[in-house]
C-alpha cells in the first residue's frame, strides 16, 4: 500500500511540473503572427519572426534578411506584456554597424522604420533588457 501511495505521490508531482513547464513556454509564433495585423499603413508584410528567448536563458535571437536600396522597411514588435516587454530590437548592415534600434535615450518604440540605403544582407537581434517573458514576435514589412 505504501508503494502504492508513493507511486501516486511521485506521479501528482510530476504531472504538476510538466503543467507548470507547458504553461511557461513562449508561443512566439501565436506573437508573430499578431504583430501581422500591426504592420504600419502602406507597409508590405515580408516576414514574421519568432522571438524566444527562452526565459531568460538565451540573451540574443538573431535573423538575417536581404534588404534592397531605396525600400524603406518597418519592423515592428509584440508580446503579451506591455509595450515591448523589455525587447530591444537592433538592426546592423552586413559590415555590423548598427543602423536602426527601437531602444533610444532610455525608451522603448515599438517598432522602427529602416530606410536602406544599400542592398545587402542585413541582420535582425533581439536581446533582453528588464525583460519579464524573454517572449514575443515581430514582424518586417516593407514599401518603395
Amino acid at each position: 500500500m505504501r508503494q502504492v501511495i508513493n507511486i501516486l505521490g511521485i506521479t501528482f508531482i510530476a504531472f504538476v511540473f510538466a503543467a507548470s513547464v507547458a504553461n511557461a513556454q513562449c508561443d512566439a509564433e501565436a506573437h508573430a503572427n499578431a504583430c501581422i495585423s500591426k504592420l504600419q499603413d502602406g507597409f508590405t508584410f515580408l516576414k514574421t519572426f519568432k522571438v524566444d528567448g527562452q526565459g531568460g536563458a538565451k540573451a540574443k535571437v538573431e535573423y538575417s534578411y536581404v534588404f534592397s536600396k531605396d525600400t524603406q522597411y518597418f519592423l515592428n514588435i509584440c508580446n503579451s506584456g506591455a509595450d515591448t516587454d523589455g525587447i530591444v530590437v537592433t538592426m546592423y548592415d552586413s559590415k555590423r554597424q548598427m543602423v536602426s534600434t527601437n531602444f533610444n535615450k532610455g525608451k522603448f518604440y515599438p517598432g522602427l522604420v529602416y530606410p536602406c540605403n544599400a542592398t545587402g544582407i542585413y541582420y535582425i537581434t533581439f536581446t533582453f533588457q528588464d525583460s519579464q517573458n524573454h517572449c514575443g514576435g515581430s514582424v518586417l514589412g516593407f514599401k518603395r
